[in-house]
């Protein structure tokens, strides 16, 4: 392997003019409404009536941009860029227009001068694009200034991607906050063989907002060995002097990458011993706004938080300022970078690589151009088997473990599961046949499943997991990220997030479809009877619900068959959130594997043989439920009636896929108006047993007819350690609850409906005294189902 070469006379000149073009493109974008290549002296006419944007990181992530862009050209390394600080966007957007790939894409934004007018008036203007690096901006899987998610996106874009280089740019502000703080372990399940590298570049230039960041502070040695601490070899560049510079960074960025490819190609020749690597890191000091305005009414800017938005404030009604700026402006020359048209000049168009090695053209940038489906075997072998609807029990997501280890198996390349710690735990360990745990810190005798060269991640951190995968899908591979219930609270921003990214890319023609992001939540609220009720939460049911429809999916499946059939079809989905809540321990097998299909297809259905409704006219009353437990609870309640009250006509229709619920303009897979009377009809009330917070499911039905029939009993934040059954009951949402909901709100009641209402209370009492008098021997009691209370005594 050749190293790269410091730049020559030539190269530095290429260099700063294309770092220069990028800047004042970016002013531009912060500031000019017109006159955009300052053919005359600027006025208040050519300024925009409103300043937005962030210019103190700018300079820093340009330059940065224009060294990658070299070393890409010399040596054809495939990189990707992600910038973390900030709302970098105007940098970034320049970038992408320098190299020719944003008139591609959006040819209105030609490189001419009505292209460029085109590209500053866009800048956070009504209808235009965003200030942050955001998924309309070519070359970006990570929207900047996401709360901290730059390297774990980064780590997992470069897992099973081993020609690739995510460079991943680091801002002071962002390394403050939690989530970037977990991420620099990233480096402890990198793989040289088989993964790309992840260059990590902390750009401190002092400021955040409105103060200064704490590692700009810190003894420059202090902030050496804490990254030294986290394994990575230090490469230090400084200053604010041109060109020198651009000598230092392009030194650095020669070493860096000399180190990676030593390392790769030790680990790919045969030549490394398993010992986890020392990857390098750059750590670049720049003044934080370089090359703006020093000082603005006396009072200093560059190098200071003041340069971090918009440095030159009122410059429409101050000529002091609007002549600052048109120095500013002027300092960079823009004669020497674009040509008599506007386009920018041979010397700017030299420095960028071509076709797709640009980096914002970068296919893994736009992950759907790379993706391949999965190799899925046919989930039907895999079917437990269900001679009577309620007889047996199975842990379900065994089953689902089974399953993803053969596609394990059949797709090494390009399916990975993403799991705090707790894919044993969550009945998922059939994985372990076919791949260890991966890990690249040193194994010891003691340790089971675990080897450099294992695909499955595990790490406790909510955050790595959810970014990791997101990294892995927005480049083109398939994955689920599995974790307890309560826990996926921890990453629900990047949740959030990721759907807003989703959404706004199906408004991209540009944009390829990418691998759906697959979240499972186990470990669930109503049987977390170890853990208590700081395990208690099914929030992230209502954090995916906000999203909008065209990428929301929910999904209850009740039993094993249908969790079977709701994967396969998850993991063969494009460009969703597909959240899966399924509690892991032993549960009742409700459907055959045929008629898991068919219910899963339609979303929800009539359960027949747990009901008491023929059909021939409308029910009673409506039982229906969405959740494994408290589908439990509904089949027992439903019992309980047909055996207490015979001559009362119950429907059970059970929920598997929550959004069939919502009105079809609101929703794709909403239920049209006549199979929601099949089920539910038009009058009859409704008691719903549902897994999450009651008011999702009156949120669901808006707009139904007589939405208000709809009785809904869910979790109420009412938890302890406790057994499933006692959760129903703390949460009023057990067979006996509902039963009397049943009573309480049936068109018609058969003799006896008052005596089985004081029954139903004396079970409710009968169940507390329990409890109180043996609370030792709740695990006895904690699957007991259908008629086995009633059976006691």
């Amino acid at each position: 392997m050749r190293a790269l070469a410091a730049p020559d006379d030539t190269e530095i000149a290429q260099l700063d003019a294309w770092w220069r073009a990028n800047n004042y493109l970016t002013i531009g974008q912060i500031y000019l409404g017109g006159n955009p290549l300052l053919r005359e002296p600027l006025t208040p006419a050519h300024i925009k009536p409103r300043l937005l944007g962030h210019w103190g990181t700018s300079p820093g992530l340009s330059l940065i941009y224009a060294h990658v862009s070299r070393l890409i050209r010399r040596t054809g390394q495939q990189s990707i860029y992600l910038a973390g600080p900030g709302h970098g966007g105007p940098a970034l957007v320049a970038a992408g227009y320098l190299e020719g790939t944003y008139s591609e894409i959006y040819p209105d934004v030609s490189q001419d001068e009505a292209g460029m007018l085109r590209l500053f008036r866009q800048f956070s203007s009504p209808g235009g694009i965003p200030s942050h690096v955001s998924v309309t901006t070519p070359g970006s899987i990570h929207e900047g200034g996401e709360l901290g998610y730059v390297l774990v996106h980064a780590f997992g874009a470069v897992m099973d991607n081993p020609d690739l280089l995510a460079v991943a740019v680091v801002g002071d502000g962002e390394a403050e906050t939690g989530p970037l703080e977990g991420s620099w372990k990233g480096v402890s399940f990198i793989n040289p063989a088989r993964d790309g590298a992840v260059l990590p570049i902390l750009h401190l230039n002092g400021a955040k907002i409105a103060g200064p960041t704490v590692l700009a502070r810190k003894d420059p040695a202090e902030v050496r060995a804490l990254l030294q601490g986290h394994g990575y070899e230090i490469i230090e560049v400084e200053g604010e002097d041109l060109p020198g510079m651009h000598y230092r960074f392009a030194a650095g960025l020669a070493e860096a990458w000399g180190k990676i490819r030593a390392i790769q190609r030790s680990a790919r020749d045969g030549e490394w011993d398993g010992t986890r690597p020392r990857w390098p890191l750059i750590i670049l000091r720049s003044p934080k706004g370089w090359t703006g305005p020093a000082e603005v009414d006396g009072i200093k800017v560059t190098g200071t938080w003041r340069s971090h938005q918009v440095p030159l404030s009122g410059v429409r009604d101050n000529p002091e300022h609007l002549a600052i700026l048109d120095t500013w402006l002027r300092s960079y020359r823009p004669e020497e970078l674009f040509d008599a048209d506007g386009a920018p000049t041979e010397l700017v168009r030299a420095l960028p690589p071509e076709g797709d090695l640009r980096m914002s053209a970068s296919p893994h940038a736009n992950g759907g151009r790379l993706t391949e489906d999965l190799d899925i075997p046919d989930f039907r072998d895999y079917a437990v088997e269900v001679p009577r609807p309620a007889a047996q029990h199975a842990e379900s997501t065994r089953k689902l473990g089974e399953l993803m280890r053969d596609i394990y198996a059949r797709n090494p390349y390009s399916f990975r599961l993403f799991c705090p710690d707790e894919t044993n735990s969550n009945r998922l360990g059939a994985v372990f046949e076919v791949s260890d745990r991966g890990f690249m810190e040193h194994v010891t005798d003691e340790d089971v499943k675990i080897s450099r060269d294992g695909r499955v991640m595990e790490v406790l951190s909510e955050h790595n997991c959810h970014g990791w995968l997101e990294g892995y899908t927005l480049t083109g591979r398939h994955g689920m990220f599995a974790t307890y219930e309560a826990f996926a609270m921890v990453s629900a921003s990047q949740t959030v997030q990721h759907g807003k990214w989703l959404q706004e890319a199906r408004n991209l023609p540009w944009r390829a479809k990418v691998p759906s992001l697959n979240v499972l939540l186990t470990s669930t609220a109503w049987r977390n009877d170890h853990n208590g009720f700081s395990h208690q939460g099914p929030g992230l049911i209502q954090v995916v619900l906000t999203q909008r429809g065209d990428v929301a999916r929910v999904y209850l499946p009740p039993d094993a068959n249908t969790l079977l059939s709701v994967a396969d079809h998850c993991f063969r989905s494009r460009s969703y959130i597909n959240l899966i809540v399924i509690d892991k321990q032993p549960q009742l097998q409700f459907l055959t594997m045929d008629e898991a299909i068919e219910h899963c297809a339609r979303g929800a259905g009539i359960w027949e043989w747990a009901g008491t409704d023929d059909g021939s006219s409308d029910p009673d009353i409506v039982l229906a439920c969405a959740g494994d437990v408290v589908t439990m609870e509904t089949v027992a309640a439903a019992q309980i009636l047909e055996e207490k009250l015979p001559g009362l006509k119950v429907r059970v229709v059970n929920v598997v896929d929550l959004m069939t619920l919502v009105r079809p303009k609101d929703h794709p897979h909403g239920m049209s108006e006549t199979m929601f009377t099949e089920l539910f009809t038009d009058t009859v009330d409704v008691v719903f047993s549902f897994h999450g917070y009651p008011g999702a499911i009156h949120q669901l039905v808006h707009g139904r007819p007589d939405a208000d029939r709809f009785r809904v009993r869910g979790f109420i934040e009412q938890g302890t350690t406790t057994t499933p059954f006692d959760m129903t009951v703390r949460n009023k949402a057990s067979r006996y609850h509902l039963v009397m909901d049943a009573i309480n709100n049936a068109k018609r009641l058969p003799r006896g409906a008052s005596d089985l209402k004081t029954w139903c209370e004396q079970q409710l009492a009968r169940h507390e005294a329990y409890v109180v008098e043996h609370l030792e021997d709740m695990p006895e009691v904690r699957d007991w189902t259908l008629g086995d209370w009633a059976q006691q005594g």
